[in-house]
């Protein structure tokens, strides 16, 4: 399984670059999004991956962050999407605000896609309201018990919440967001 490539873009189109990783070109979908920021021909570039499997092909789909290939890999299971219509979604705007519309039931959010109408777009908002609410639920459960281990070291309730709240959501793992935590905390 091909998880991360870093290496030159010897090639951008409007869909794709090739990616060459020691002499090797890797041909990777990205969003437009992404397609936007990407440096010059020639400069390094270093993606996430997701291999799409199939019996004619097999197609890399690149990301620049863990976060954003978790999100397309969660609308990749959605029935009736398929990758490139996931790395569409996935291009719509900053991952935050996509989750804050979807969980708001905005069945705009996919105008413009093609193959995705009205029936469609509240089929997928309701799969994806009960997927990014349990993805919610799991976060902050760490969060409590961060918040709990914190507490029994002697830290007040309050100023572990305030230390909490300071931490960047990119910190999953429960032991960094103690450490992280107590270096907030000042021990």
């Amino acid at each position: 399984m091909i998880s991360f490539l870093s290496g030159k873009i010897q090639l951008k189109t409007e869909k794709y670059i090739i990616l060459d990783v020691n002499g090797v070109g890797y041909k990777v979908f990205l969003s437009q999004k992404t397609l936007s920021k990407l440096p010059e021909i020639g400069a390094s570039f270093k993606c996430f991956c997701y291999l799409n499997v199939r019996e004619t092909a097999l197609d890399l789909y690149g990301f620049l962050t863990k976060e954003e290939l978790e999100f397309f890999e969660i609308l990749e299971e959605i029935r009736g999407i398929g990758p490139k219509v996931a790395l569409e979604i996935s291009s719509l705007g900053p991952l935050e605000k996509l989750k804050e519309r979807i969980l708001a039931q905005d069945e705009r959010l996919f105008d413009g896609i093609p193959g995705i109408g009205k029936k469609k777009a509240m089929a997928i908002i309701l799969e994806l309201t009960g997927k990014l609410q349990r993805n919610l639920a799991r976060e902050r459960v760490k969060s409590d018990e961060a918040e709990e281990s914190l507490v029994h070291l002697g830290f007040s309730r309050q100023k572990v919440k305030q230390a909490l709240s300071k931490i960047p959501r990119d910190i999953k793992n429960i032991e960094d967001k103690i450490k992280e935590a107590l270096r907030i905390l000042g021990r």
